[in-house]
C-alpha cells in the first residue's frame, strides 16, 4: 500500500495582533493508507493544528499537503467542504451530539448532504450502531448514555459515510479508563478490520499504544518518530 497522506514543507502562521506565531515549522510527513498514527507531544505544540490540517478543517500558510492523491491546499472553501464530507470522520474529545436527537438520528446527519433517501439513511446509521455495539441504544438520546457510549456514537456518526480517514482530537479526553480502552479498542477494530486509516491526537501514553505508529511534536517540529 502507498501513501494516503503526504505533506511536504508544511506550516501554519497565526496572526495575533501585530504578532506572527509560527506552529508548525516545515513539517514533512508520510502515512501510509491503513496506518494507524499517534499524534503526541505537549500543550501548544501544533498536534491539533496539524491534525486539523490533514483533515481539511484548516488550510495550511504554506506548503503541500496531498490526500488519497487530492492537494487539498490547493482546494478554494467550497471544495474542501464537499471533499471532507466524503473522505474524511471527525472524531473529538466532546462528543457534540444533538441533545435533542435520538443516536441514530445523531448518526444520520452527515448523510443529509448527500442524495440518500431517508431510507438509505437510516440503514446506514443503523449498520454504524451496529458496527460500534449500540444497536440496542439506537432510539437513546446522548443524556440516556455513558459518556463512552455517548462517544461511540460519535464514532458512528464519523464512519456512516465511509470515509477513508478518521481523524481523532483527544477522542479519550473525558472518559474513565474502561471506557477509553473500550473506544481505543474499537478504533483498533476499525483500522485492522476495516482499513480505516486513522490520525490520532493524545495526551495519553496508554492510547497511543493502540497506535501503530507514534510520531512526536515539540514547539511545530516533527521531534521523532517511534515505530511500535
Amino acid at each position: 500500500m502507498g501513501n494516503l497522506i503526504e505533506t511536504r514543507d508544511l506550516a501554519k502562521v497565526y496572526t495575533r495582533g501585530k504578532q506572527k506565531v509560527e506552529v508548525l515549522h516545515h513539517i514533512d510527513l508520510d502515512i501510509a493508507e491503513g496506518d494507524f498514527l499517534a499524534l503526541m507531544g505537549p500543550s501548544g505544540s501544533g498536534k491539533t493544528t496539524l491534525l486539523n490540517l490533514i483533515g481539511g478543517l484548516d488550510t495550511p500558510s504554506a506548503g503541500i499537503i496531498s490526500v488519497g492523491g487530492q492537494r487539498i491546499d490547493q482546494l478554494g472553501a467550497g471544495a474542501l467542504a464537499k471533499w471532507r464530507a466524503a473522505n474524511v470522520g471527525f472524531v473529538f474529545q466532546f462528543y457534540n451530539l444533538m441533545p435533542m436527537l435520538s443516536a441514530q438520528r445523531n448518526v444520520e446527519l452527515p448523510l443529509l448532504l448527500t442524495r440518500l433517501s431517508s431510507a438509505e439513511r437510516r440503514q446506514r446509521a443503523s449498520i454504524a450502531l451496529q458496527l460500534v455495539g449500540l444497536a440496542d441504544r439506537a432510539s437513546h438520546k446522548p443524556t440516556e448514555l455513558s459518556g463512552g457510549q455517548q462517544q461511540r456514537v460519535a464514532i458512528a456518526r464519523a464512519i456512516v459515510s465511509d470515509p477513508t480517514l478518521l481523524v481523532c482530537d483527544e477522542p479519550t479526553g473525558d472518559l474513565d479508563r474502561q471506557s477509553a480502552e473500550d473506544v481505543l479498542g474499537l478504533l483498533r477494530t476499525l483500522n485492522r478490520e476495516h482499513g480505516k486509516t486513522i490520525v490520532m491526537v493524545t495526551h495519553d501514553p496508554k492510547a497511543a499504544e493502540y497506535a501503530n505508529h507514534t510520531l512526536h511534536l515539540d514547539k511545530g517540529t516533527l521531534v521523532e518518530q517511534a515505530i511500535a
